[in-house]
C-alpha cells in the first residue's frame, strides 16, 4: 500500500507539435447525445456571459418596439451590466432563464425522463473550491455523474462513521449502481496546504479534523518530498492524497466486493488549472499481482 502511494505520477509532456490544429477538434458541438436513454441536444457552446448579454438585449430589443424608443445599446448594457452587479442574484436569475430556453425546452424529453429517475454512470468525489467544477471541466450533462464536493477532495475510510461523503457512496454504489467512481484533486488546494501546514499540537478545529483523514498522505509527502519547497510538497501531497482515497474506498465492504466482482471501477483524477491539463488513472484491485500486492495504477493519461 505504501508503495503505491509512493508511486510517481508525473507524466511526460505532450509533444505540440503532434497536436490536431483547432480545425480538427475532435469533438463536434453541433450533435445529438444519448444519456439515460433519451437524446441530448449539445447545441453550441456558447460562453455564459454570452449568453446573458444576448438574454438582456432580447428583452431590450422587445420592449423597444413596444415603445419605440431609439436604439442605444451601449448605454442600456452598461445599465444593465449595474444593475446586475447590484444584485448578484439578478446575474443568476438571467442565467437561469438563459437555460431555460436553450437547453431545458430544447431537451425537453431528456429532462422529462431524468424527472423519473437517475442513472449515472460516474460517481464524482470532487474539492469544494470555487475553481473547480467538474461538470464544468469534464462536461458533464445532468444525469451523467452523481457528485459531492468536499474540502480537499478527501474520501474518509469506512471506519470514520457517517459524514455526507460516506452517505454518498451508499447512495451511489448501491441504489444507482455507477459503474465509476471517480477523485478528482486539483493545483493549489487550500485544504491541501493546510494539511501539511498542520501542527500536530495545534487547536483542533474543523478544517483540521477534516483533512487529517489525509495524514498518510503528508507523511508519505514528508518521507518523499521533504527536501522540496513548500509549493512542490503540496503538490506531491495533492496527488498522494487522491491515491489515498482510492485506497479508502475499498474499505467499504459494498464497494470492495464490486471492485472484486468487477462491475465498479475506481479511477484517480488531477486538474491543473494553471496549465489546464488533467492526468487520468485507475487504481487496480486484485489478489497476485506483481510483487504479491493487491493494487496497482494502469490506464495513466495526460490530457492537454
Amino acid at each position: 500500500m505504501a508503495s503505491l502511494l509512493r508511486a510517481p505520477l508525473d507524466f511526460p509532456v505532450a509533444d505540440s507539435s503532434s497536436s490536431s490544429s483547432s480545425s480538427e477538434f475532435p469533438y463536434r458541438f453541433c450533435e445529438a447525445r444519448k444519456i439515460g436513454g433519451s437524446l441530448l441536444n449539445l447545441g453550441r457552446v456558447n460562453v455564459a456571459r454570452l449568453r446573458i448579454r444576448l438574454s438582456i438585449e432580447e428583452k431590450h430589443i422587445s420592449i423597444r418596439k413596444t415603445s419605440k424608443e431609439p436604439i442605444q445599446l451601449p448605454r442600456e448594457r452598461i445599465e444593465n451590466e449595474r444593475y446586475i452587479g447590484a444584485d448578484p442574484f439578478k446575474e443568476l436569475e438571467f442565467r437561469f432563464r438563459g437555460f431555460k430556453q436553450q437547453n431545458y425546452v430544447e431537451n425537453l424529453s431528456h429532462y422529462q425522463n431524468l424527472a423519473e429517475g437517475q442513472s449515472p454512470k460516474f460517481m464524482v468525489i470532487a474539492c469544494a473550491d470555487s475553481r473547480v467544477c467538474p461538470s464544468n471541466i469534464l462536461g458533464f450533462q445532468p444525469g451523467e455523474a452523481f457528485t459531492v464536493r468536499n474540502v480537499a477532495n478527501l474520501v474518509p475510510p469506512f471506519r470514520h462513521g457517517g459524514s455526507e461523503t460516506s452517505a454518498a457512496l451508499e447512495f451511489a454504489v448501491n441504489s444507482l449502481e455507477v459503474a465509476n467512481i471517480l477523485v478528482v484533486g486539483h493545483s493549489r488546494c487550500g485544504g491541501i496546504q493546510a494539511l501539511m501546514r498542520m501542527k500536530d499540537d495545534s487547536d483542533s478545529s474543523f478544517i483540521k479534523d477534516w483533512v487529517s483523514v489525509a495524514k498518510s498522505a503528508r507523511l508519505s509527502t514528508k518521507a518523499a518530498a521533504g527536501n522540496l519547497s513548500f509549493e512542490a510538497q503540496c503538490r506531491h501531497c495533492e496527488k498522494e492524497s487522491i491515491n489515498g482515497s482510492l485506497l479508502n474506498l475499498l474499505t467499504y465492504p459494498w464497494i470492495e466486493n464490486r471492485v472484486s466482482e468487477g462491475t465498479l471501477s475506481l479511477h484517480g483524477g488531477y486538474y491543473d488549472f494553471i496549465n489546464c491539463t488533467f492526468e487520468k488513472w485507475t487504481l487496480v484491485y486484485r489478489e497476485g499481482l506483481e510483487g504479491g500486492s493487491k493494487y496497482a495504477i494502469k490506464n495513466r493519461s495526460l490530457w492537454s
